[in-house]
């Protein structure tokens, strides 16, 4: 037995289902849709790639994602979902299950039908009723006739028993995040007169019929369903959670073999997986779930990204088996690092949402903490022994040069960092001193990357500026330079403004290097200027916010504008839109807007938190004095968290 698997033993412990042995209590989840795949269906060899890191990933379930059951394509929701409605598409869901099983995991297909979100390709959408969309990107309704159910039931139960053809030990069907399941279980979505509405039985004779359907199409295969603890739906006149509850126990009574417990939907105004959503703040619905099911396997990973966490509600009873998904998009590797006990070093899922993010965009999905997400097809993206080795020094300590360092480490290169503060992490480090999420989140990157430098035996020298006079010290003891020395807020912006004097930079209140008054005004309503005016206002300074664009969070990824929105709202953040200053006094500043209606704001403090500057000095400086000059993240343009781990994984897998 390995040494974590000695600290986590619940986790690690095998498991049954129905009459298969599990060699863990670990499910990967469907995980949406990575939309690598073609537009007519087909898996692709960057797919198959993908699948096999996900094989490789230890966990004693896996589920791949989610297969479009009809051939209209009623039921597809992205461009390039797998579709499962034909024997055409066989061979390649038989190459999936066989990559599953040969890693000893039992293998399950999901069949994914959008409903309410579906018809991509169609110009419209099927559901229960015609329930006018609540998010305009969405397809008009057309409602579902009897005769349609029937078909869409047959549907799935076809698809079924290609799953199982094609080597799956078994199937799921889904409701997570609003799909067609979920359309007819919920009152908001399902307004039927008929047998398939009204009454809460009623809601629940689609998802009947379609258990019954794949469990007598497939009867010596166990089915899944992933049925909502909470639609978050409220607002729109949603099921309640004790409905759905009710809706788990027909499940339950017309024989499913598992129960994978969900929540929210796509249109619910509260977030349920997204980083300002407290680690284990669900695991109150997957508890109630196996308190009244206690002969029903429950699986739940909801906002649950620590094998800690999970090993500790296996052994309390919360449920029986952890379904993960996004965290293993981060770290593919986090599993077979828990067993090692090394989980110091594992990328947490930080709960950016870039994946979907990309996916509400029609993307291929990409994740903020692993670079090679989607790549794995591209030897250019594999970590692989450098064929010169190379001393590197790295000019600054932040996720870009970070990344960086470490990657060049693993392909064998002596690397030095040189970080002119006294700890790493850069500006990350502000940002997760501000964040009114889950500052240890972004705290976990900047702890990752310590321990790994460390075991990589990476050099960190802080405390220590390069200059052209340091530089010239150290010459010829370095083969390349890799300037990942970040960016900065551009004071010269604002040198024409009267009293510019008298502006502060926001990433030194950030940092801790300067305290700001009880009146702030802060110019910029991007990443940073939102962020420490809501760390400011949070502990109880007044503060207005000033943006020349028509919004703010300009910068920030579209999956979580509206959080910085709602805080905005929450904590009583004033914003001065299409404005701009003209000149700060010792009382406060001057705006006017795009108007030109002039106002002024009583201010002790002003910040300056856009526009942002890249550090290009040190590229001129250097030119002349090594042999490989190059930069990475904001060095280069200023940008976010993402872009500078990508930049610095591909400067290190090549260098």
């Amino acid at each position: 037995m390995k040494p974590g698997e000695k600290k986590l033993p619940y986790l690690f412990q095998p498991g049954q289902f129905g009459r298969f042995k599990i060699k863990n209590r670990i499910k990967y989840g469907a995980c949406c849709v990575s939309n690598y795949n073609t537009r007519d269906g087909f898996i692709t060899e960057r797919e198959l790639a993908r699948v096999k890191v996900i094989a490789s990933t230890g966990c004693g379930i896996i589920t791949n994602q989610g297969a479009y059951p009809d051939p209209l394509g009623e039921g597809k929701a992205y461009f390039r979902q797998v579709a499962i409605y034909d024997d055409k598409f066989l061979p390649q869901f038989e190459k999936i299950a066989a990559m599953i099983k040969d890693q000893g995991a039992m293998a399950i297909q999901q069949i994914l039908h959008a409903g309410r979100y579906g018809g991509i390709d169609l110009g419209y959408c099927i559901q229960p009723s015609d329930v006018p969309q609540t998010l305009p990107h969405f397809r008009p309704p057309k409602i579902m006739t009897r005769e349609e159910i029937r078909d869409c039931v047959r549907q799935h139960a076809d698809a079924a028993k290609r799953c199982i053809r094609a080597g799956f030990d078994g199937t799921e069907i889904t409701s997570f995040m609003g799909y067609l399941l979920a359309n007819f279980n919920s009152r908001f979505t399902n307004q039927r007169t008929d047998e398939y509405g009204g009454s809460l039985e009623n809601r629940g004779r689609f998802m009947r019929e379609l258990i019954d359907g794949i469990k007598q199409a497939t009867p010596d295969n166990p089915l899944i369903v992933r049925l909502n603890g909470a639609e978050l739906m409220d607002k729109w006149g949603g099921n309640t959670e004790d409905e759905c509850f009710e809706l788990m126990q027909q499940a339950v009574d017309c024989g499913v073999d598992m129960i994978s417990v969900t929540v929210g939907w796509q249109e619910a105004p509260e977030s349920s997986i997204g980083r300002d959503i407290p680690p284990g703040y669900w695991n109150y619905l997957s508890e109630r779930a196996k308190k009244m099911f206690p002969d029903t396997p429950i699986t739940f990973g909801n906002r649950l990204p620590d094998p800690r966490m999970a090993n500790d509600c296996i052994r309390d009873g919360v449920f029986d088996f952890w379904e993960v998904c996004r965290p293993l998009l981060a770290d593919p590797e986090m599993i077979h690092k828990a067993a090692e006990d090394r989980l110091d070093e594992v990328r947490r899922c930080v709960g950016s949402l870039n994946c979907l993010s990309r996916l509400f965009r029609d993307l291929p999905y990409t994740c903020t903490m692993n670079p090679a997400l989607g790549h794995e097809v591209e030897p250019e993206y594999h970590v692989t022994p450098a064929t010169v080795k190379k001393k590197i020094m790295v000019i600054g300590s932040g996720p870009a040069g970070m990344e960086c360092a470490i990657t060049a480490a693993k392909r064998g290169h002596e690397v030095t960092v040189f970080e002119k503060s006294d700890r790493i992490g850069g500006n990350l480090y502000a940002y997760a001193n501000n964040d009114l999420a889950r500052p240890d989140d972004l705290h976990s990157i900047i702890g990752h990357y310590e321990a790994v430098a460390k075991r990589l035996g990476v050099e960190i020298r802080l405390n220590t500026e390069v200059h052209a006079k340091f530089m010239r010290s150290v010459l010829h003891q370095y083969d390349a330079c890799i300037v990942a020395a970040g960016a900065r807020i551009d004071h010269e912006a604002f040198a024409h403004l009267e009293g510019h004097e008298r502006l502060i930079d926001a990433l030194d209140v950030a940092h801790g290097r300067v305290q700001a008054g009880q009146k702030v005004v802060v110019i910029g309503g991007g990443k940073i200027g939102l962020t420490v005016a809501e760390f400011l206002r949070k502990n109880g300074a007044e503060v207005t916010v000033v943006e020349r664009e028509k919004r703010i969070a300009g910068d920030i990824k579209p999956s979580f504008k509206w959080r910085h929105s709602s805080w905005v709202e929450e904590l009583g953040i004033t914003c001065l839109t299409s404005s701009r200053v003209t000149r700060i006094t010792a009382e406060g500043v001057a705006v006017i807007n795009d108007k030109g209606e002039e106002k002024f704001v009583l201010a002790d403090t002003v910040l300056l938190a856009a526009p942002r500057k890249p550090n290009h000095e040190l590229f001129h400086e250097f030119e002349w004095m090594i042999d490989e000059l190059h930069g990475v993240g904001d060095a280069l343009i200023p940008r976010g968290l993402e872009q500078a781990i990508q930049e610095g994984f591909r400067m290190g897998v090549r260098i």
